[in-house]
């Protein structure tokens, strides 16, 4: 009984003085506070200034820690830093298992579990006996608004926290070890990928989600050796892009940015996009699929540009569709001849006032701006890079998009022709050789037929189909493919023919009417001269 006693009145004296703390405390609050309302409303704005100053500079004199902010976006927020990414990767792999809050996300197909530090969590890591801490954190704006777009000034960074006595260790080892670690990571764990742009990624830099591209791992199986195309110029290809990517030192002694174009024109289903791919893997790039008809300017192209990585193949597919660049100079053309007094088709200016409205709804891309960001000095960022340009209708681009220097190369992908079919017999078929062979060589002499459908009808599509049902197959398509094509030269021969006789028959009456009138004319002359002898 005395020691429950003694406990409670030890427990008494200990609640009162935390309760007598507790109203010192506040006290001291209350007058700190009238202090500070007094320091703002009476002391004039200088001396404010002044002792804030002073202030600042004795805490940085007592404070014993130096700090390093590391912001996502450098410059002007135009392009995400590398240190930034290399710093993420470095905490990424070497730090979660410290943090005590961290983001998971998969990695698509693949199933491990990647972790990363998510924002406000604070890190521990030693280098050469010294401690430093890493912090991540969001830069949130002040001013509040309901918007469906993130918020612009939205900015995240790395922050470093270290002991001011080691600064030099940290300024000049230990930042440019953390760099070299992250970007040795980033090439360990690098996995292509295929991005596009995404609509409406003007408006702050940002996209839905964040970030100008969304991305998937590229993972297309198309090589050059399964492409189906004459392997003397498939080899001519292979050993440009090769000579490309090791040229580096070569294009900084004549002055020219690490990149080169190319053109791939031909009808549809022709391997256009196959031979990206096949580029893709034999350099081991990123592809960039530029969607030009969801930029809104030509600020935002150059955006898009330069956030793209090195080593990376930017794809405008249907450039002559993408937007209508080609039709710029052919407008300027028509405005000319309209001014010359020509007359003008009502319906045909609904129509172009109709496509003009269109047009500008769909993007506001110039054919200058395009030039200026494939050619121009927003060209030249650091890093190889391949650009490629795809049409069906190579004769409706203007010549200034594809001349040398911008566009390189002009590859020309046709219709198949027996080297080509043989690639795609031994990748379909496994075989090298057959006695339909000779048959296939003369019909695809005489007859036009894509790879593609060439391809489709190679294809096995069941267990009971074999090498020789679909050589025979095959037979079967260029054949009424081959009676087809000349059905359709009949008519338009025939065409032609019922033209050309309209056209005679059409001369040979304004030749009777000529002659007719003129008749006439001689016959009312006379007579007006015998009038005139007669009076």
């Amino acid at each position: 009984m005395i020691s429950m006693a003694i406990m409670a009145t030890q427990t008494e004296k200990v609640v009162a003085s935390l309760v007598a703390m507790a109203t010192q405390t506040g006290k001291a609050v209350a007058g700190l506070t009238v202090v500070f309302a007094m320091f703002q409303n009476y002391f004039p704005c200088e001396l404010r200034v002044l002792i804030m100053e002073c202030y600042d500079k004795f805490v940085n004199f007592v404070y014993p820690y130096i700090q390093i902010t590391f912001p996502e976006f450098q410059g002007d927020g135009f392009r995400r830093s590398k240190a930034y990414s290399a710093i993420e990767r470095y905490l990424n792999t070497n730090s979660t298992k410290q943090a005590k809050r961290l983001q998971a996300y998969v990695v698509d197909d693949c199933d491990a579990v990647v972790l990363s530090v998510t924002n406000n969590e604070e890190v521990a890591d030693e280098f050469k006996g010294i401690k430093l801490w890493w912090t991540s954190a969001e830069h949130s704006p002040t001013k509040q608004s309901i918007s469906f777009w993130p918020r612009e000034d939205e900015k995240k960074y790395f922050r470093l926290t270290f002991y001011r006595k080691h600064r030099h260790l940290v300024t000049t080892e230990y930042i440019k070890h953390v760099l070299d670690q992250g970007k040795a990571i980033t090439v360990q764990e690098r996995r292509r990928k295929l991005c596009t742009n995404k609509a409406g990624s003007g408006g702050g830099g940002y996209g839905f989600g964040g970030g100008l591209w969304s991305q998937v791992v590229f993972e297309h199986p198309a090589t050059f050796p399964t492409l189906a195309m004459d392997p003397v110029r498939k080899q001519r290809i292979v050993n440009d892009l090769l000579y490309f990517s090791k040229s580096e030192e070569y294009y900084k002694k004549v002055g020219k940015a690490w990149k080169r174009g190319y053109l791939l024109y031909g009808p549809p289903g022709t391997g256009k996009s196959t031979m990206i791919a096949a580029m893709a893997n034999l350099l081991q790039y990123d592809v960039y699929d530029l969607e030009l008809t969801a930029v809104d300017n030509n600020t935002e192209l150059r955006k898009l540009l330069i956030n793209t990585t090195s080593k990376s193949i930017i794809v405008i597919e249907d450039i002559d569709c993408s937007i209508d660049v080609t039709a710029k100079r052919e407008d300027d053309d028509d405005d000319k001849e309209e001014d010359k007094g020509e007359a003008k088709d009502p319906v045909n200016e609904e129509n172009k006032k109709k496509k003009k409205k269109m047009e500008k709804k769909r993007s506001n891309v110039t054919l200058s701006g395009l030039l200026n960001t494939i050619d121009g000095l927003w060209s030249a960022c650091p890093g190889e890079r391949i650009i490629v340009f795809t049409t069906n209708h190579v004769e409706k681009l203007d010549k200034a998009l594809i001349r040398r220097g911008r566009m390189d190369e002009h590859i020309e992908l046709s219709y198949c022709g027996f080297e080509a079919f043989k690639i795609l017999a031994k990748n379909y078929l496994d075989i090298d050789s057959h006695e339909l062979f000779a048959k296939i060589r003369q019909l695809l002499k005489e007859t036009e037929m894509t790879p593609a459908d060439v391809a489709d009808k190679l294809m096995l599509k069941s267990d009971v189909e074999d090498a020789d049902t679909n050589l025979l197959r095959l037979i079967k398509a260029l054949e009424e493919a081959k009676e087809e094509a000349r059905r359709k030269a009949e008519e338009e021969d025939k065409n032609k023919a019922d033209k050309l006789a309209k056209q005679e028959e059409q001369e040979k009456k304004v030749a009777e009417e000529k002659a007719r009138n003129g008749s006439t004319g001689d016959q009312s002359l006379d007579n007006g001269v015998k009038e005139n002898g007669h009076n």
